[in-house]
């Protein structure tokens, strides 16, 4: 088994790719091993000293790394992610949590407005962030604002300010002219 990595934006973060499918069609952010119960992956990697962040795309791994070099721990990482897929333990045991966060809020009358921005994110926003290890997926919508929750490599990202004021706000505000502002949370 070869698996690949990748540079991201964040220089904290590294892209795992092991080559076959990793969690398709979803993904799964884990910040701490407590959040990491229901991935015998995760709890491993967790188990890495240095690793603060697991997030998993469709085909690939996001490693978030504290206060070490990458040089020090990527040869532990790289191994843990072999193990696991050569041991056929399945990725996710029992259910995903819900998030709290995962709530969307925005008035019944800015459906509309509110579909165009959830199709504009999925088609043209999601790839991009995806390909540099995170994703971003809609919160909220109110008086005129976008709220996007950011996770993964994204997540504490240097460049996400500007990705999300010169990226995603001016993409929104060229199709919505309701759309004022876009604001993390």
């Amino acid at each position: 088994m070869f698996i690949q990595t990748e540079t991201t934006p964040n220089p904290a973060t590294l892209k795992f790719l092991p080559g076959r499918p990793v969690l398709p069609g979803d993904t799964l952010e884990m910040r701490s091993d407590t959040d990491a119960e229901v991935s015998p992956l995760a709890q491993a990697l967790f188990a890495v000293d240095g690793v603060t962040g697991v997030f998993y795309g469709s085909d690939f791994i996001a490693v978030t790394k504290g206060d070490v070099d990458w040089q020090h721990i990527k040869p532990a990482v790289l191994g843990v992610i072999m193990e696991h897929f050569m041991s056929g333990v399945p990725l996710i045991v029992g259910d995903q949590p819900e998030m709290a966060a995962d709530e969307e809020f925005f008035d019944a009358a800015d459906a509309g407005t509110v579909e165009t921005i959830k199709e504009l994110l999925e088609t043209r926003v999601r790839p991009a962030v995806a390909h540099d290890g995170g994703d971003i997926t809609f919160r909220g919508f109110r008086d005129g604002v976008v709220y996007l929750h950011m996770r993964g490599a994204c997540a504490g990202c240097p460049s996400s300010t500007a990705t999300l004021k010169n990226g995603i706000q001016n993409l929104l505000r060229h199709f919505l002219p309701d759309v004022q502002e876009v604001r993390p949370v």
